[in-house]
């Protein structure tokens, strides 16, 4: 499955394909002449509340393992499920599709794209 995964500031390459950013918030500051991705899927990024909680000023509020299994919950919700199920049918299809995160998120294994990459290579969302 051509499924990638980087931050949206990392070097584009021809063989990125369709290039998702999968953040709640869009990155500050950034004229939009000056966007590299094609799309804007806020519904795959974790919820205002998940992302402050995580993220938010004063760093990690709470666990890996809770911020796994609440992001797992909200990928259940209708609009994270119709792009889930957009983005499988594409993958189906052998379209290469990069999932973008922030610039600011440097750990892969602690982002919620190693968690969509799972939903969508493992089906971890049934699990």
């Amino acid at each position: 499955m051509p499924l990638r995964t980087k931050r949206w500031d990392d070097d584009v390459e021809p063989d990125d394909g369709l290039r998702l950013l999968i953040t709640r918030y869009r990155p500050r500051g950034l004229p939009k002449w000056a966007e590299n991705w094609h799309d804007w899927w806020p519904e795959l990024a974790p919820s205002k509340e998940l992302h402050a909680g995580a993220y938010g000023k004063g760093g990690l509020k709470i666990s890996w393992p809770i911020y796994v299994r609440r992001f797992y919950a909200e990928m259940k919700s209708p609009d994270a499920q119709a792009r889930l199920a957009e983005l499988r049918a594409r993958l189906a299809k052998g379209e290469t599709i990069t999932l973008l995160c922030s610039s600011a998120c440097v750990r892969e294994s602690r982002c919620h794209r190693s968690l969509l990459r799972a939903i969508l290579e493992e089906g971890a969302i049934d699990n």
